[in-house]
């Protein structure tokens, strides 16, 4: 059946705020899908409260609605716009909600508007637990033994016929919210009470746990014809027990029989013929028995999830773009196949490479908060490994997670306390990957790993052959290891660091050297989903140790842009929202355009963003060999936060062009002290500060300064590791902490301006003009992280005076760093005095904010002025904001409810929202106003 003619418009509803659970993965599906709807001719529209995505850009949509996701958003938009069709299932379970209650509203039907991809009854079946239950009985697919309850007594008959242990897992919620195993009667109560408020429906599903049982998904489409395919499936490294957000993840699945994997297929297809007819995405999770391959049916989402982006990427078949084409009435068949461009999207992914996903945690954020991982999500981000082996996939994964490591070990970052590891072995954290290779070079058994873990003995015998190699490694030297075993070492994913380290006595540049030398070298391999059967026209690599290199270098001038890594507390979708528009801006500008980044969930990772995607860590030597191949005329890394910016002082000393802001520049802004000096010459006021390399020396500067004092670090993003002192014995705690954790960094210590406004500008500067992106005043005092803080655009309680110091002073800054593009500077106010705190001259996380808020393209003037090919005065600049925008931040504390709400110079908050006011007297400001020093803390 071709496209349904009669939807001429669509609405998107996207996900808001990030938060545990739902992260950037729907910025993804939602851009992806706009976009394939543009392509047919469809006007799109789009709400969405997230001012950092580039789903709600002007790029993405026809209509970008920056709105609160509510009944009374819809109604304003509907009465706006000639609405056909709402597409609900881009937008995670925050859009399915609102699509249930805009419907139970009847506000589709007084509109005349069609809901496509999903269907409500579906939605009903697969959300409400014993609807689910029920419906998988009736056809046939097996589920653990369970009883719904919808009040404390029901639960506890529930519990009572089932018996311990058992898992609560409450209707409606995502990221598990409100889910937990309760092992002993003891603590049935406290965790029944915690599901049964989790659920917007007060429901819960009390059922079997089966713990230890190996965990499946898959991602299906189905078309309005019923045909149905399965993009890829997905295995859980962490068996039962770990919310698949917190489970390492590979794909192909590795462990599963063709019988039982056919067997799954079946299922899968029967389930979501069941649950409705709908055309579109779905979601299938299942549990398997490892003694005899039983299967159970876990739950099936149909929208597009986590996993649809992570299985996007991992096989190059773009879910959500062909997802939004059957929505609007195309069959499999009719579509073309966006990688060969000659066979048709009717195709199931062959791969003949591994992924592996790795969650990304901030458990330091949250001081106090439970560490082991359960059934309720608690990561931040993920980061994915492409290789031709497990192993390679994997190393390469760690490389990506942006906490220090070279590898799976061998980087001086090992435990060697086997009481700690074997702990970590049977009560899951985040290091729990790590530990089993701890526990491995400690000389446990595997099968003793297994009985711990229950992890696949599969997955634990490929990581005891990785200490094996690291053993026989032992016995050479750099000069005589034998070339055929360093090549097998190269393949198995290992850095030049992990084999550095491991020899002694040699450096990561003398591996690199003698590799060179033995022409040990990266070739890489194009995704194609197609094991290579048919010619792939995308041009979307990982690299890999084998003969032939299948990236072919173009005669162009090319220009690479440095991606941020794995979402994080600190580092959030912004900074990805800033790549997408430097590689748009450098597509403009003439330049081939080239990306390198890890991170599953994003739209800059979509292989059709840049003219090349390399999906590697941004990791030294991995960026090294991209840049050595493709030789570009520079490298942009100020739009890929501290990422990116790391990377800076590596390219410098390896004469390798930064395109914008010279690495000294950015070295001042970022070495604290360096930049006190900058300050005190050009005049302009800063706290009094000085610089410790020790306790020692700590009193010494704060008795000098004064208390309350500000502990930071140099080079840090999000605030890492500030904390506000007020005593002698505080300060000597946070110093010690400090450098146990960063050795080697100095630690700076800032009289701290109590009580005093901050306010921050975001600027460009061409090296003649700076012109001004934003002012922002934040509602609540200096003290509290800006990424924490309600900032106003424009400031609304600021003098002529204190404006035109921030003006004077971001023009003074700007030019004393030579600053070639983006600088945001945060500034404190007393008594009308206004103090410079820091500068940085990259892209902030307020950019995206204030060019939503304006409706400018900031980000695209400033790549243009970066790469040298427009100056300022280039562009004609029209603000429109009739009001103010406060920037919200938005919190994931109710992951941890253990840990207190309180703010303080360390970033704590997971996303953000934007809000449009018309004036001051507005009840919601006037609300914050009231409220702004409340959860102020050190």
């Amino acid at each position: 059946m071709p496209k349904d003619t009669s939807i001429k418009s669509i609405l998107i509803i996207g996900s808001g705020p990030i938060i545990i659970g739902q992260a950037c993965e729907f910025d993804y599906a939602g851009s992806q899908a706009a976009l394939s709807l543009k392509d047919e001719g469809i006007t799109v529209t789009i709400i969405n409260s997230n001012p950092a995505t580039i789903m709600t850009d002007k790029v993405i949509g026809d209509n970008v609605y920056l709105l609160p996701l509510t009944c009374e958003s819809i109604e304003k938009i509907l009465n706006e716009q000639k609405i056909d069709a709402v597409l609900p299932t881009m937008g995670g379970q925050t859009a399915l909600n609102l699509c249930i209650e805009a419907d139970e509203r009847g506000i589709w039907k007084k509109y005349g508007v069609k809901i496509v991809g999903v269907d409500i009854a579906a939605i009903e079946k697969t959300e409400n637990r014993e609807a689910f239950r029920q419906l998988m009985v009736d056809i046939g697919v097996g589920v653990a033994p369970s009883k719904i309850a919808n009040s404390f007594l029901e639960g506890k008959e529930a519990a009572q016929s089932i018996g311990f242990p058992l898992v609560i897992r409450p209707s409606y919620t995502l990221g598990g919210k409100g889910a937990g195993f309760v092992h002993k009667k003891e603590d049935f109560d406290a965790a029944l009470s915690r599901g049964l408020q989790a659920s917007p429906t007060h429901e819960v599903l009390v059922e079997q746990a089966v713990l230890g049982w190996k965990e499946y998904e898959l991602e299906l489409l189905r078309d309005s014809n019923d045909n149905v395919i399965i993009i890829c499936s997905i295995e859980n490294f962490d068996p039962m027990g770990i919310h698949t957000g917190d489970s390492i993840t590979v794909a192909p699945a590795m462990t599963l029989s063709d019988r039982c994997y056919q067997e799954m297929r079946n299922q899968a297809i029967k389930m979501m013929r069941a649950i409705g007819n709908f055309a579109g995405g779905c979601n299938v999770q299942f549990s398997v028995n490892p003694a005899n391959e039983d299967i159970i049916a876990i739950e099936i989402n149909p929208r597009v999830s986590r996993s649809s982006a992570l299985a996007s990427k991992a096989t190059g078949y773009p879910i959500a773009k062909i997802a939004a084409k059957l929505a609007i009435g195309y069959n499999l068949d009719e579509i073309e196949n966006q990688i060969t461009k000659t066979t048709s999207a009717y195709f199931e992914p062959t791969l003949d490479y591994v992924i592996v996903k790795i969650p990304r945690w901030n458990f330091d954020k949250f001081k106090g908060a439970n560490r082991e991982l359960g059934l309720t999500m608690k990561s931040v981000g993920e980061v994915m490994g492409i290789g031709r082996s497990f192993i390679e996939a994997l190393q390469k994964a760690c490389q990506s997670l942006e906490i220090g490591r070279a590898g799976l070990g061998a980087d001086g970052r090992q435990s060697r306390n086997l009481e700690e590891i074997m702990h970590s072995l049977e009560k899951p954290s985040w290091d729990r990957l790590f530990h089993i290779y701890d526990a491995m070079s400690l000389g446990v058994p595997v099968e003793s790993i297994r009985k711990a873990t229950k992890i696949d003995r599969w997955f634990l015998n490929q990581i005891q052959e990785v200490v094996n190699m690291e053993n026989e490694l032992r016995r050479y030297s750099l000069n005589n290891i034998p070339e055929d075993f360093f090549f097998t070492l190269k393949q198995k994913g290992f850095s030049d660091t992990q084999i550095a380290y491991i020899l002694g006595n040699v450096t990561e540049e003398d591996v690199y050297q003698r590799r060179q030398a033995l022409n040990i070298r990266r070739v890489y391999k194009m995704v194609d989903t197609c094991a290579a059967e048919f010619a792939a026209k995308t041009p979307y690599y990982y690299s890999t140790y084998e003969g032939e290199n299948e990236s072919i270098v173009s005669d162009k001038k090319k220009v690479i842009v440095l991606g941020s890594g794995p979402n994080r507390i600190g580092q959030g979708i912004e900074f990805d929202y800033s790549c997408v528009h430097g590689l748009l801006a450098a597509k403009e500008s003439g330049f081939e355009a080239i990306m390198i980044n890890c991170n599953p969930e994003t739209v800059s990772t979509d292989f059709n963003m840049a003219d090349k995607l390399y999906f590697e860590p941004v990791y030294w030597e991995h960026v090294r060999e991209i840049i050595e191949l493709e030789k570009p005329v520079g490298v942009i890394v100020q739009l890929g936060g501290q990422t990116a910016l790391k990377m800076a002082e590596k390219l410098h000393e390896h004469g390798i062009k930064i395109i914008g802001t010279s690495f000294d520049n950015m070295d001042i802004a970022e070495d604290r002290g360096r930049f006190s000096d900058l300050l005190k010459e050009l005049d302009i006021p800063y706290p009094k500060y000085g610089v410790a390399e020790s306790a020692e020396e700590a009193l010494v500067v704060a008795h000098e300064v004064g208390y309350p004092v500000l502990v930071r670090p140099s080079y840090v993003l999000g605030g890492q590791g500030m904390s506000i002192v007020i005593n002698d014995e505080d300060l000597e705690k946070a110093v010690v902490n400090l450098l146990k954790n960063l050795p080697g960094n100095r630690v700076l210590i800032d009289h701290f301006l109590d009580r005093a406004a901050e306010t921050e500008s975001d600027s460009i500067h061409d090296g003649e003009d700076v012109h001004i992106i934003g002012m922002m005043e934040h509602i609540e005092p200096a003290g509290i992280h800006s990424g924490d803080s309600f900032a106003v655009l424009p400031p609304f309680d600021l003098s002529d005076s204190v404006i035109s110091q921030m003006e004077e002073y971001t023009a003074k800054i700007a030019r004393a760093l030579n600053v070639r593009g983006l600088l945001n500077i945060q500034f404190a106010v007393k008594n009308d005095k206004v103090y410079v705190i820091e500068a940085n001259p990259r892209a902030s996380r307020t950019v995206p904010f204030i060019a939503k808020a304006y409706d400018v393209p900031y980000i695209n003037i400033a790549a243009k002025v970066m790469l040298g090919v427009n100056k300022l005065k280039d562009f004609t600049i029209e603000r429109k904001l009739w009001g103010y925008a406060i920037k919200e931040p938005i919190f994931s504390f109710d992951k941890f409810p253990e840990v207190n709400k309180e703010l303080g110079p360390e970033m704590k908050s997971t996303g953000e929202a934007i809000r449009f006011i018309p004036n001051l007297q507005d009840p919601y400001f006037r609300h914050l106003y009231k409220e702004k020093s409340m959860y102020l803390s050190k």
